[in-house]
């Protein structure tokens, strides 16, 4: 038997397992470069209008550093430079599928059963990395061909999608390599995600002071540098494909080899010894959810910290972009829905930042399945209650949006103008209910219907995709109300009234009672 033997069976398991998440997260982010590319012409239809933009976005360090360089001045360099963020989000993404179909399986126990039967040791990871491969190829041709059909050269729509996609090809190949690492997937994601920020941060050091600025040269050092300066519609340099794909091509090697020199199960890391006794801490099932959930959590946090930080920096200077631009200014005022452009502008972020809180409140609750299929029925044997246990994981769901909320205002409001600070924490944390309300659908989801619970996630793209592209494309009122933070009111600067508060903590609180509920009448589901 070859070590790549049952390859093609694994790929159709990887793709059955992720029938609903894999096709939702290509859809929702191909459509991003099209939807800018339609507003950008909506807002800069003039060559004049453009170079405006360039004039402030173009110099901006902030926007320079989210971003990326503005190579071109046209509506295709416009949307290039916009869609930065989208291959970190690919790479992102990537790395927890590949970790999700390799480390987690080892982690579980079901790559041992996988390898009792005609499947060669190298399967799972090569499976893992062909189907995260194809996904981000077809966003390329999705990018592709829904960008030329918005009237951009086809040769800088190519150099588009293969931008984006090459972001996430490289870091699914660097989780392949971090998965053989340590046998803890938790280890795993978080050497694959330090891989990636510190990408990001090179890049970010290089862009932040314009081109030619003496820190350009840390680009190079960055694979998500190379793929930047593609420069899609810009003088396209597709020589940079070659070192994309060299570098693809040895981290694969890599993580073929050191999966070859350990034991299934096992690292290539030796676990750290712990102590003889536990701390008094860990005593108990919050003891043990606070050691799951609080290193993911501390992630989470500088996120918030991060973003606070740079929404904070950017709002100085939201008025010298939109001043001469009525168009965007409307659209701000749109999602914002509040009277200042300022406000409005703050009411836009916190919507985002209550966006990132529900993909973190839904992680932290599908902690639950993980240790379901993995820990809870030595732990369950114990007296220790299934409320009891289920709960002390809900409490991080909780409160960890409501810190991360809490430390993104805070900073945004510190970096921006302090005496704001009463405005922009309560803005802040005004989008909990709505958080909190995805979290419950995910708990429902746990205890009904167990096997579904990846589901949660399309709870999140749903509300990102109407909350931030919904306004843009003049959605009708049925379908904005679709996202539980259209119904929050628009802080600062908008009316308070209790009602909608109500109604999502009451729907909230029903959820919850349905999935503790039913989680505690069930059987385990170990599979």
């Amino acid at each position: 038997m070859t070590a790549l033997a049952g390859t093609p069976g694994t790929v159709r398991l990887v793709l059955r397992r992720d029938r609903f998440l894999l096709p939702l997260w290509v859809l929702v982010i191909s459509v991003l470069p099209a939807n800018f590319a339609a507003t950008f012409q909506g807002l800069y239809p003039t060559a004049a209008d453009r170079l405006g933009y360039a004039a402030t976005s173009g110099t901006n360090p902030t926007f320079l550093a989210m971003y990326g360089p503005l190579y071109d001045t046209g509506i295709g360099g416009l949307v290039t430079q916009r869609s930065g963020f989208i291959p970190i989000a690919l790479g992102l993404i990537s790395a927890l599928v590949v970790i999700r179909h390799t480390r987690v399986e080892e982690e579980a126990g079901r790559r041992e059963l996988l390898g009792s039967t005609v499947v060669g040791r190298q399967a799972a990871l090569a499976a893992a990395l062909l189907v995260t491969a194809a996904a981000n190829l077809a966003v390329a041709a999705l990018i592709t061909a829904t960008t030329a059909a918005q009237g951009q050269p086809f040769a800088g729509s190519l150099a588009l999608g293969l931008q984006m996609a090459a972001g996430g090809i490289v870091f699914a190949a660097v989780a392949g390599v971090t998965a053989q690492l340590s046998e803890s997937a938790g280890t795993a994601r978080g050497l694959a995600f330090a891989a990636l920020g510190g990408a990001f941060v090179l890049r970010m050091a290089a862009d932040t002071g314009g081109e030619g600025n003496s820190l350009a040269w840390l680009g190079w050092l960055s694979p998500l540098g190379w793929a930047q300066r593609l420069r899609p519609f810009g003088d396209e340099r597709w020589w940079l494909l070659v070192p994309l794909v060299l570098l693809t091509l040895a981290l694969t090697a890599a993580a073929w080899r050191l999966s070859t020199r350990r034991d299934v199960a096992a690292g290539v890391l030796p676990p750290r010894p712990g102590p003889a006794g536990a701390s008094p801490r860990l005593n108990g099932p919050f003891g043990l959810a606070w050691r799951l959930q609080s290193r993911p959590l501390y992630g989470w946090l500088a996120g918030f910290a991060a973003l606070g930080l740079v929404f904070g920096g950017v709002a100085g200077g939201m008025d010298d972009l939109i001043n001469d631009n009525p168009d965007l200014q409307e659209i701000i005022t749109d999602l914002g829905g509040a009277t200042t452009v300022t406000d409005a502008y703050f009411a836009m972020v916190m919507n985002m930042l209550g966006l990132l809180a529900a993909g973190h409140a839904v992680s932290a609750t599908l902690k639950l399945r993980t240790e379901e299929s993995t820990h809870a029925e030595p732990l369950l044997a114990t007296p220790t209650g299934r409320l009891h246990w289920a709960s002390s994981h809900l409490l991080f769901a909780l409160a960890g949006p409501a810190a991360g909320l809490a430390v993104g205002g805070l900073l945004a409001a510190l970096v921006h103008d302090a005496g704001r600070l009463p405005d922009l924490l309560t803005a802040a944390l005004a989008q909990l209910p709505a958080v909190w309300l995805i979290a419950a659908i995910a708990l429902a989801l746990f205890g009904l219907v167990p096997r579904l619970t990846p589901v949660s996630w399309a709870a999140v793209a749903v509300a990102t995709l109407v909350t931030l592209v919904g306004p843009m494309l003049d959605a009708g009122q049925w379908a904005l109300d679709l996202s539980p933070f259209t119904h929050l009111p628009k802080l600062p600067g908008g009316d308070v009234t209790p009602t909608p508060f109500i109604y999502l903590l009451a729907l909230t609180a029903a959820l919850t009672a349905i999935g503790l509920t039913t989680f505690r009448r069930r059987d385990l589901s170990l599979a």
